[in-house]
């Protein structure tokens, strides 16, 4: 009997293996300035820039994501007063919904950290300008 658990344990973890990395959250970013315009999937470990490759992340940037997803689960769109964009407009998609907010929105601590994530991540891993 003791076998067959260990042996099972261990299928389940090698099935695992070969599993693509969970999604955390997908930003849209646009705006009136060249490169604005982003679509960017954010995983545990990776990003995936306009539908380019999949890029891996860095530890630091792993663990801003995770933290920044696990803040997004506590507000809403209500938190966010409405406005219209003066540069850049987001939304971000994760497990808790999808919120939609613009660069000049008074917005809860969450949100000008996700905005810092994206520019680095757009910058620094895509190769993105913007």
């Amino acid at each position: 009997m003791r076998r067959a658990c260990v042996v099972a344990a261990l299928a389940a973890a090698v099935a695992g293996c070969g599993s693509p990395p969970a999604d955390l959250f997908v930003v849209e970013r646009t705006g009136s300035v060249p490169g604005a315009d982003l679509r960017m999937l954010v995983s545990d470990g990776s990003v995936v820039c306009n539908d380019g490759p999949r890029l891996d992340i860095s530890s630091s940037q792993l663990l801003e994501a995770r933290s920044i997803e696990t803040d997004l689960a506590e507000i809403t769109q209500a938190d966010i007063p409405p406005a219209d964009p003066v540069i850049f407009g987001f939304s971000v998609r994760s497990e808790s919904g999808t919120l939609r907010f613009a660069d000049v929105t008074r917005r809860p601590p969450v949100i000008p950290r996700l905005v810092r994530l994206v520019r680095d991540l757009a910058r620094n891993v895509c190769g993105l300008e913007r």
